[in-house]
């Protein structure tokens, strides 16, 4: 919407458009409003145009923007989207799935097809893993995935998996084009000649073209220091493309224009879309600098962000895919699950995130769930299941009476560690430490300046701290399994180990639910963990600006929608 524009003095990175591909793309969706420009606060880094092969979210914000796909995850379940095209499981033994393409086009007019299709299911069935950085502990796949058949007419393959697997969904994607990886890789320029030099390289299992490939795949779409954009390294087969990347002292800023050859359900107002690096106060440049802003919930910013809502500003909370909770140590003297239980009956959870919230209260939402996102179709069925409420919510009985059942005396002390550099965290301990102690429990204050090390360290009893909501079962492994690399608690359970298994092979969304909620109920039972609200962000628009609708979630919260954003007359 603003008039105005940042422009980066060290160094821009324009996008080389060959003017043949100019000469023959098609029209501009006729949604477009010419002369419309939206400005975004972003404090992302747009490094690589392959998002599959450098996952950080930077690179995912403008994937959303500038890549087709079959759908998204979104707190915990899959979302279609069938303008892009179909996916239909075909058969149930062996386990088959057909990916149907639409009739989607890169914005170089060179259609999508089945080699993207068949090079994106490579890349996800780990043809190209990157070896020096793979993890020199992860295990060794356990059968070579059965090379997909292909129907070029039809702009469609079929995958059949050795055995159901949950994100069947996900298994074929489009992150890069097909006739750009064989150009780069094996110097064929012709697209449609590229195209099948890629599917012969995967069909025959050719390791010197594989090998070339899988070097574009991993380095071939990091964007270079300087000079020129290449134009094939930013094809598109979204809404948008990148026409231009400025780096200054403060950041980076990206500008994205339409793709005229996007055909979606959707098809974008907005004639240009600059990301930049906001001020130190991005509230305050909303409505000036800014057009829209997304920011973490603060003592300090809540009175401005109430006064922009007074001018009819829009204000949304959504949740930034994480969940505050007290997590507990499983040694000591909280080895019995007594004990633990105990001492989670003590804290009173609502007291806990009120304090830690303080004027942002309202904007937390309370949760019973580590696995489940509070509001997701998956958090009703694994809240009602899981057994929170009777065994972990309000306690039957006196808690100093279950304190003393549990074999701990009046004044048993509890380290409990958290960042003092969060507001919500020091709020929360303060009133963790009251609550608790209205039950004869001493909770001390390991607080730390340091917490990542603290954590590490395990010196502590009990933890205040944000955790990631899994999205996948190798996430939920991570964080719950018994060997999981992510988990803060470690307390192993074989039976958690093998839901988490079955969920991996259950492909009714239904039945997933249900064995989530069971997943949740091994944690529940073993009473290491106390959830507490979600962690929200803030979203501000300008009242110039409509259709911005924030995605709750880590992946791509804003950019997800950029194809609705428009600009009021």
């Amino acid at each position: 919407m603003r008039g105005k524009r940042r422009v980066a003095t060290p160094l821009v990175l324009v996008l080389a458009t060959s003017m043949s591909l100019v000469a023959c793309a098609p029209a501009m969706p006729e949604t477009v409003v010419q002369g419309t420009a939206v400005t975004v606060g972003w404090t992302n880094e747009f490094t690589s145009a392959n998002p599959a092969a450098s996952p950080t979210s930077g690179n995912i914000d403008i994937a959303e923007a500038t890549r087709g796909d079959f759908g998204d995850v979104i707190d915990g379940e899959f979302v279609p989207d069938e303008g892009f095209g179909k996916i239909t499981i075909v058969n149930e033994d062996p386990f088959t799935v057909q990916y149907d393409l639409a009739e989607p086009s890169w914005s170089d007019s060179v259609p999508l097809d089945a080699a993207d299709l068949l090079l994106g299911w490579a890349g996800v069935s780990g043809y190209f893993a990157d070896s020096e950085n793979a993890d020199s502990s992860s295990e060794e796949p356990t059968a070579i995935p059965a090379v997909p058949s292909v129907d070029e007419f039809a702009r469609s393959i079929k995958v059949t998996f050795p055995a159901p697997v949950m994100d069947w969904q996900q298994a074929a994607t489009v992150p890069v084009a097909a006739h750009v990886v064989g150009s780069r890789a094996l110097g064929i320029d012709d697209p449609m000649e590229a195209k099948q030099a890629v599917i012969r390289a995967i069909q025959e299992d050719d390791t010197k073209a594989l090998a070339a490939i899988s070097k574009v795949w991993n380095e071939g779409f990091q964007l270079p220091d300087r000079d020129e954009l290449p134009a094939d390294l930013l094809v598109s087969s979204g809404p948008f493309q990148v026409e231009e990347v400025s780096s200054t002292d403060n950041g980076q800023s990206i500008t994205l224009v339409p793709n005229s050859a996007y055909r979606g359900l959707v098809t974008p107002q907005v004639a240009r879309i600059e990301l930049v690096p906001p001020p130190d106060d991005p509230v305050t440049a909303v409505g000036d600098l800014l057009d829209i802003a997304q920011v973490a919930p603060v003592a300090s910013n809540q009175a401005p962000i109430h006064e922009l809502e007074r001018r009819d500003f829009t204000v949304s909370t959504t949740y930034d895919g994480t969940i505050w909770a007290m997590l507990l140590n499983p040694v000591g003297f909280f080895t019995p699950q007594q004990a633990r239980s105990a001492f989670i009956h003590a804290v009173q959870a609502s007291a806990v995130t009120q304090r830690g919230a303080g004027a942002w209260a309202s904007a937390y939402t309370a949760t019973t769930s580590m696995v489940a996102a509070p509001g997701s179709r998956a958090y009703d069925i694994v809240n009602e299941d899981s057994g929170f409420a009777q065994k972990l919510g309000a306690p039957a009985g006196e808690p100093a009476l279950e304190r003393e059942s549990a074999g701990l005396s009046a004044g048993s002390p509890v380290c409990v560690l958290y960042d003092r550099r969060s507001e919500f965290a020091s709020g929360a301990f303060a009133a963790l430490r009251d609550t608790a102690a209205e039950a004869g429990w001493s909770v001390v204050d390991c607080g730390s300046d340091d917490f990542d090390a603290a954590l590490a360290q395990r010196g502590w009893d009990a933890v205040i701290t944000r955790v990631p909501v899994p999205q996948t079962t190798e996430q939920i492994s991570a964080q719950w399994g018994s060997a999981g690399t992510a988990s803060i608690t470690q307390n192993a359970d074989p039976e958690r180990d093998a839901l988490i298994a079955q969920l991996e092979q259950t492909t009714d969304v239904y039945k997933a639910r249900e064995v989530r909620a069971q997943i949740e109920a091994t944690i529940v039972n073993a009473a290491v963990a106390l959830p507490l609200a979600a962690n929200p962000r803030v979203t501000i628009v300008d009242p110039g600006v409509s259709g911005v609708t924030p995605r709750s979630g880590a992946a791509a919260p804003l950019t997800s929608g950029v194809s609705q954003w428009a600009v009021v007359p």
